[in-house]
């Protein structure tokens, strides 16, 4: 009989309304992107303070950590626990996926600098440039490396330096660091693998009503959908081959 494969998702968010009627939880958005059947996938929300015990982390095979409205490079005690868990995993050699605040909070604990975005928020369908030459043929990409991907981006944060160990894998016109990895174990990517079209607008719908977006800056954002997709089954293909390979 095979082991079952288990994985753990840390959740750096609460779920919306919307995620909790839509989807029942950021937990089912994300495992809808990354699970296969037979798969147990477990998921403590970290930024309410739960965390797992430390001996229960050899037991996963995988670590996600999720996007989070809270800025990487604050000292709350959740956040500081959760870097001594990446730098727990990393001595472990435990295969990590960061994505958003995880791909800021993963450069940040291997000794790199992240910050607020030098050029601003982003709440859209975004490009990001792949960089081939850097992504080996044999890699989690598969045989066909694209030159660009789109992506849902929703952060206003950004690695404003990579750290020593980590080799850059793609950037945009906005933001030089938009993914990277370290070695086998990481694999950072700061736009959301696991969003589509609706997740992004309800997210733009409720910071409009909370006063933190203008109208125009709605509008442009919502523009980005027009006629676009972001390339999901590509990420589901490059996020599951990093996990399982």
């Amino acid at each position: 009989m095979v082991e079952q494969k288990k994985y753990l998702l840390f959740l750096g968010v609460p779920d919306s309304e919307f995620a909790k009627k839509t989807y029942g939880g950021y937990h089912n958005v994300f495992v809808s992107l990354l699970g296969d059947e037979g798969e147990q996938w477990d998921s403590y929300r970290v930024v309410d303070g739960e965390f797992p015990d430390e001996k229960d982390l050899e037991k996963y095979d995988g670590f996600v950590i999720s996007g989070s409205s809270h800025d990487a490079f604050q000292d709350t005690d959740w956040i500081l626990k959760l870097c001594d868990i990446i730098k727990k995993l990393d001595e472990m050699k435990k295969k990590v996926l960061g994505v958003c605040f995880g791909h800021q909070l993963i450069a940040r604990v291997k000794g790199g600098k992240v910050g607020r975005a030098r050029k601003g928020p982003e709440l859209c369908l975004g490009n990001i440039t792949i960089l081939k030459d850097a992504v080996a043929p044999e890699n989690y990409f598969g045989e066909e490396v694209p030159t660009s991907l789109r992506i849902i981006k929703c952060h206003q944060d950004e690695v404003l330096e990579l750290p020593e160990s980590a080799k850059l894998l793609a950037c945009s016109s906005m933001y030089e660091v938009e993914m990277y990895s370290i070695e086998e174990n990481f694999l950072c990517i700061q736009g959301h693998p696991e969003y589509n079209r609706d997740i992004l607008i309800d997210i733009l719908d409720r910071v409009l009503a909370g006063g933190h977006i203008t109208e125009d800056f709605l509008k442009t954002s919502k523009a980005t959908l027009e006629n676009n997709e972001a390339d999901r089954q590509f990420w589901q293909k490059i996020c599951k081959n990093f996990l399982k390979g």
